[in-house]
């Protein structure tokens, strides 16, 4: 009869020491995981730092995009993309495009997206390098000038400091106007500059591009004022 007691006896003891082990085992390791700040050399493998946003802003900016441009095939087939791709629609979207914030990190790339999507809404590329291209035209600026010199508006093409050409891609562009005006500028001298220039512009762009807004900001950057091209 001794016999079992003195078994269950030796079991329970072996368990014991066991179950210690274990718990000085778990108080080791999340011990050296506290003490890894003060130099307690961890061997816990940190989590990789992610890249910032401005490296990836393309990429996002093209997600969204591609968002939008499901969205309009969806709703409008064959008949959107004829709207969006070959009429400009994705280009002018992309002003209102939201979120801003990613939209306009790069802009020609959220239009690509847009473009794709839209078109087929199966083929997607998207890019592996920033879409959208600023150049400045000087040239653009000095007849400009000259032709609003001949027409009664010299005073609102002198605030004209830099006509800038946003290339959203391989053959569309916007046109900037960055002015020395402020948000609290004249509305009405703002959108006399606006219509003159947009009078002017002959639509004949050349070189197989279109251009198709026209946007006037302030000296800050702030978009102003926007006209169709």
């Amino acid at each position: 009869m001794h016999a079992p007691a003195q078994a269950r006896s030796v079991r329970l003891t072996v368990a014991a020491a066991l179950l210690g082990l274990i718990t000085v085992s778990c108080g080791s390791g999340s011990g050296s995981g506290s003490g890894s700040g003060s130099g307690g050399g961890s061997t816990t493998p940190k989590a990789p730092v992610s890249r910032t946003t401005s490296e990836h802003g393309y990429e996002a900016a093209y997600d969204a995009g591609w968002r939008e441009g499901k969205r309009l095939f969806k709703d409008g087939g064959k008949g959107a993309a004829v709207r969006e791709v070959v009429w400009g629609g994705c280009v002018r979207r992309s002003l209102t495009a939201q979120p801003h914030n990613v939209v306009e990190k790069d802009r020609g790339a959220w239009v690509l997206g847009c473009k794709q999507a839209v078109g087929s809404g199966t083929d997607r590329h998207p890019p592996t390098r920033w879409v959208t291209r600023r150049e400045s035209d000087p040239d653009l600026l000095a007849r400009f000038r000259s032709w609003a010199l001949e027409n009664g508006v010299k005073q609102p093409a002198r605030r004209v400091s830099q006509v800038v050409l946003v290339h959203l891609g391989d053959r569309d562009y916007d046109v900037q106007l960055a002015t020395a005006y402020t948000d609290t500028s004249a509305k009405a001298e703002v959108r006399q500059l606006a219509d003159a220039f947009a009078t002017w512009w002959d639509g004949d762009d050349g070189d197989e591009a279109r251009a198709w807004n026209l946007i006037v900001s302030a000296r800050d950057g702030k978009r102003l004022i926007t006209r169709n091209l």
